[in-house]
């Protein structure tokens, strides 16, 4: 079983709003099925978390619910008090149905959006929580689970793991009163309750010197010297132990200044280090920030109020227009970047909070602007998600989940009018494939390249994706040379996250040659963009691979603004024109410049002696289009979508049978 330990985290003083539930409910809820009347509070304002399964001590039996932030009026006294439908419940104060039209409305408390006031769900049974740590973690979604299972999972990590972060210790409690479960796309989240064993937070929020062994030890532990203001190490007391300072809970910005190496060069360092303390004065002196940080450089951190996301913009424009000047230069505008991650998405990141902020502040890309970017459901699912995956990639090659399909690419030059059937090859020629990666994942799904090739290039662990297709690629070429089958070229990417490995073409023939497969059969493909990050090791890598007889072809030609110098000196043997050039040629949509590019590519091609191949052909009349353009090689669902090896080597490999190129 996989387990992911993610973080340690607190929610504060909380009320769940639950419904009874059956086995089947359950059951049905670990599938992904929501009762509306649970789902319709997904990520309303003032909800601590998803809908859930929780098992709560006090209610000695299993419930499905979702918890808002409480306050006086509402949240009742004490911990696991329960409410009825009616509103009483051991005489405490529940928001329930039946009160001011079924909801109550309840201003929080201190530190946690005074004054905005939460709409509570109607109908619902509801009981007050106490504020407690959790240990958060995710397992697979395909085992079986329950109360037992999951204190037993918890026993076997407590013998071993135990929670140390900077200012807090935990333990993992042997009867915990909450047990919060949550699904998500093929995962469990588990949040599971910690005993706080060690408080280290309270001296440094306080400023206690007397439990320092020095003043200065405090100033050079927690001070940044430009400004003086507090730096990370101090504001993640705040951030792990929000309680002791009287924050509820928060909504938290990690922002930096655009060009500040700019004001720094060209105004000096004095005027950047006024640009710097009054960042930090306006932090001071907002009234929405709870707590803040110089981080490093020009980045910044504030845990502040949590409002609505309108509200929240609407304010953060505010505080960065009023910083926007530079008094030294009344022309120049000071612009900022920002990532916010509402109070929801902040609690559940715990301690990791700035990982998610730092995410969402890296979309900001406007240079003639402030940018302020919220972090999303789908920027959390995708960090979720991408950490899931990478961690499981090394199981899931040892379990040989990862499988290869086929594209056929077709010599269209001897072919007849292509209208001669929908998908039939209309008299054009097999001339090779394409590699292409699919996930079995689990040897359950088929996951679509999107879902996890964007991840593994950026972590640098694509090139284990190239080296499985490359080694089945070859394994194939060994298997059809022995049964007599015709053998034409395939092309397998190659990751320009690569090109920086000295041993690559060393190791890339190694694979090759261990199956006795001819060189000239191996067709590299690299993506445009790959050119322009070393242009001086790229050529080495392809003149060294052409050397050893391998073919090499540029895919997605005209998506990156290629340098036609460097085109001359590339070592290419096909050019292939990109799908979104393809997708308005031989259509009623057609335009004279589409033909214009597409023309002047295959023209471009043609005299630098390469062969143009067209990707994403689909109609027969692009088919024609193409051909009358001059493009020799088509690849494109009109011929044939990505297909099984099998099925592949059937249709276009029949052994002993003579193909006409």
């Amino acid at each position: 079983m996989f387990v992911n330990k993610l973080n340690q985290l607190y929610k504060p003083e909380r009320i769940l709003f639950y419904m009874d539930a059956s086995d089947e409910d359950i059951q049905a809820f670990y599938r992904g099925e929501v009762s509306e009347e649970i789902a319709r509070y997904q990520n309303a304002f003032g909800t601590y978390d998803s809908p859930g399964v929780f098992f709560v001590d006090s209610l000695d039996k299993e419930v499905i619910g979702i918890e808002y932030r409480g306050g006086a009026s509402v949240a009742g006294a004490g911990s696991g008090v329960e409410c009825d439908e009616a509103g009483a419940g051991s005489g405490a104060e529940c928001a329930e149905a039946g009160a001011d039209s079924g909801a109550e409305r309840a201003e929080a408390g201190a530190g946690s959006g005074v004054g905005t006031e939460i709409d509570y769900p109607v109908g619902l049974k509801s009981i007050a929580l106490d504020g407690a740590f959790f240990y958060s973690i995710e397992i697979d979604n395909d085992i079986e689970i329950n109360a037992h299972t999951i204190r037993e999972l918890f026993s076997k990590m407590a013998a071993d793991d135990d929670a140390h972060r900077i200012y807090s210790d935990f333990s993992i409690c042997e009867n915990p009163g909450v047990i919060g479960l949550f699904t998500s796309e093929k995962k469990l989240r588990l949040l599971y309750e910690c005993h706080l064993d060690s408080d280290r937070s309270l001296p440094v929020m306080r400023g206690e010197m007397d439990e320092m062994s020095r003043e200065d030890l405090f100033q050079l532990a927690y001070k940044d010297p430009i400004t003086g203001h507090f730096n990370w190490t101090y504001l993640l007391a705040y951030i792990e132990m929000p309680m002791n300072a009287g924050i509820q809970d928060f909504a938290f910005v990690h922002f930096d200044i655009k060009a500040f190496r700019v004001i720094n060069e060209v105004y000096g360092h004095s005027v950047a280090n006024v640009v710097l303390r009054n960042v930090v004065k306006a932090m001071n002196e907002a009234d929405f920030v709870y707590a803040s940080a110089r981080c490093h450089n020009d980045n910044f951190a504030m845990m502040i109020r949590d409002m609505p996301e309108e509200e929240t913009i609407a304010t953060l424009k505010k505080f960065f227009d009023g910083l926007s000047h530079l008094e030294e230069d009344s022309n120049y505008s000071i612009l900022f970047r920002a990532g916010v991650v509402p109070m929801q998405f902040a609690m559940l990141y715990g301690n990791r909070v700035a990982d998610a902020g730092k995410l969402a502040q890296s979309l900001g890309t406007h240079s003639e602007r402030t940018d302020i970017v919220m972090y999303t459901d789908q920027m959390h699912e995708d960090i979720q998600w991408g950490n899931y995956i990478k961690a499981y990639l090394k199981t899931a090659i040892e379990k040989d989940e990862f499988v290869v399909y086929l594209q056929p690419k077709f010599d269209i030059r001897k072919g007849t009018d292509a209208s001669a059937g929908g998908g039939s090859t209309g008299g054009a020629r097999i001339k090779g494939a394409e590699a292409l990666i699919r996930w079995n994942y689990k040897n359950k799904d088929f996951l679509a390249p999107y879902r996890f090739v964007p991840f593994f290039e950026k972590d640098g662990s694509i090139g284990m994706i190239d080296d499985i297709v490359l080694d089945k690629v070859c394994l194939a070429f060994k298997k059809w040379k022995e049964e007599g089958r015709p053998l034409y070229p395939i092309s397998v990417n190659l990751s320009r996250s690569r090109l920086y490995d000295k041993n690559l073409v060393q190791m890339l023939t190694s694979v090759v040659d261990k199956y006795g497969v001819d060189h000239e059969l191996i067709d590299f493909e690299l993506t445009e963009s790959a050119s322009y990050d070393n242009q001086k090791q790229l050529l080495r890598v392809l003149n060294d691979l052409r050397g050893q007889g391998f073919r090499i072809s540029m895919d997605d030609f005209g998506t990156g603004y290629s340098s036609l110098s460097l085109l001359t000196e590339m070592p290419l043997d096909t050019l292939k024109i990109d799908k979104s050039f393809v997708d308005h040629i031989g259509t009623e949509d057609e335009r004279e410049k589409d033909l214009v590019v597409i023309r002047h590519i295959i023209s471009l091609a043609k005299e630098l002696n390469f062969v143009c191949l067209a990707e994403g052909a689909e109609e027969s009349s692009q088919v024609d289009r193409l051909r009358e353009l001059g493009c020799e090689i088509v690849q494109g669902y009109f011929f044939s979508k990505p297909i099984p090896m099998k099925e592949y080597e059937e249709k276009y490999l029949a052994a002993h049978e003579e193909k006409n190129l």
